[in-house]
């Protein structure tokens, strides 16, 4: 199985970045961030329809690694995927979390969460990782062969 279509996904705080950068320093493919193109460099965002525009020029390439939950994309990203990397666990640990970060990752568990096992369960072409901690993820990386 050779992967070049990949999206990363999970809750926020998870590493999906880190992981992606790591995974595209691995296999040489192209990454994009989601957040880099939702976000504009005066912290405010194109349109939906921009984003959606590009986004949908990204995934018509041959291959690439797209990070990013943007779970309203979900749909159009598992149709074009051949991977996806679920990081199912939760966020960095901090002394203090702020009560609206922990209100995000408990929404993530109870309704995100089971939109993505969902959609994994009906693309059964697709291949699937799912991580429940950062060692596994690290471990399955490092047994990449380079430039896959």
């Amino acid at each position: 199985f050779k992967m070049k279509k990949i999206i990363v996904i999970g809750c926020m705080g998870s590493g999906k970045s880190t992981f992606a950068e790591k995974l595209h320093r691995k296999t040489k493919i192209p990454l994009f961030h989601l957040d880099n193109i939702w976000w504009k460099a005066d912290r405010t965002h194109i349109s939906r329809e921009e984003f959606d525009s590009e986004l949908n020029r990204i995934i018509q390439g041959d291959s690439w690694i797209i990070d990013g939950d943007y779970n309203r994309t979900y749909a159009a990203r598992f149709e074009k995927c051949d991977t996806v990397i679920f990081l199912d666990y939760m966020p960095w640990v901090e002394n203090e979390l702020s009560a609206e970060l922990v209100e995000l990752v408990k929404g993530y568990r109870v309704q995100t969460r089971p939109k993505v096992l969902e959609l994994i369960a009906a693309h059964r072409d697709v291949e699937c990782r799912i991580f429940n901690r950062r060692e596994q993820a690290d471990a399955w990386l490092r047994s990449l062969p380079p430039q896959l």
